[in-house]
């Protein structure tokens, strides 16, 4: 099952995407929350997913998905966690050493757009550089969980251009800032849920394209930290709610250590795509 959302009478909603067209929630569950991190939290996740899917095909409540304003898949997550790091050709590119615990940071709804909408250089600094990421969405309340069981928490994965100013990153010792312009990275299109993605999490080709060149191409078995051990570890010290968002690292490839240093810059168009999930699109402006 594919679950977006989009806006419609000045609210976010959440509807079932088939193929072109898209199945409002609300028709398929009556009296389900209008809010999609509610929602979310409603739907039990991914356990209800086939009998979710089957229900959308058979209803007859649709609208054409073209001409929908698409948002992030969660607009407002309770806590967007990201994982840097994470790919051992990543860190190898940067001449980092391998991590042997997560590096995590977080991210604020602001700083993330939806699909096809612009991402935003800011006027501080011309070094915005892409991350492409497979993104977990928390289906249900856990904490203390195994590696065994960490998936069961799991509503779906979709794709995140994580954006970095990386000037500013490296202004402190922390990361935050540089990972938080407001619109400097994506989120989208739209939440798989796992019955979609068979061979698992950690056996998906990633990558990315700036106006069709290819920039990143790998594959998710290269995670030093798998899904299910970064789920698991994050657990041990956070309650992870429904709608929570992870965003778990970048492969190589990325902008700043290349020769010369190349970023995002206003006009181009930067997709990152993910095996079985799908591509996110978004086209790079300036800060007005």
């Amino acid at each position: 099952m594919r679950l977006i959302a989009y806006r419609e009478d000045g609210r976010a909603s959440l509807g079932i995407r088939l193929g072109e067209e898209v199945v409002p929630l609300g028709a398929v569950t009556p009296g389900l929350p209008a809010d999609p991190v509610a929602a979310i939290a409603a739907l039990h996740l991914p356990a209800a997913a086939p009998d979710l899917a089957r229900r959308a095909a058979a209803c007859g409540t649709r609208r054409p998905l073209a001409g929908l304003q698409l948002l992030p898949p969660v607009p407002r997550p309770g806590k967007i966690v990201c994982i840097g790091l994470n790919y051992a050709l990543h860190a190898k590119e940067g001449n980092n050493p391998i991590p042997d615990y997560p590096a995590v940071f977080m991210r604020g709804a602001t700083s993330l757009v939806g699909p096809d909408a612009a991402i935003v250089r800011p006027k501080a600094s011309q070094k915005l550089d892409w991350e492409a990421e497979l993104v977990i969405v928390i289906g249900r309340r856990a904490r203390h969980l195994s590696e065994a069981d960490a998936l069961s928490c799991v509503a779906g994965y979709s794709c995140m251009n994580e954006g970095s100013v990386r000037d500013y990153q490296r202004k402190s010792t922390q990361w935050t800032i540089g990972k938080n312009f407001d619109s400097s990275g994506s989120f989208g299109p739209e939440i798989v849920t796992p019955d979609e993605i068979p061979q698992g999490p950690n056996k998906l080709r990633i990558s990315l394209r700036v106006n069709g060149e290819t920039m990143q191409d790998s594959n998710t078995d290269d995670m030093i930290f798998s899904v299910p051990k970064i789920i698991a570890t994050l657990s041990e010290a956070m309650t992870l709610e429904p709608g929570d968002v992870i965003a778990t690292g970048t492969p190589s490839g990325v902008g700043y250590p290349r020769t010369p240093p190349r970023f995002m810059t206003p006009g181009d168009v930067v997709e990152v795509e993910i095996e079985g999930i799908g591509i996110l699109r978004n086209t790079i402006v300036d800060e007005a």
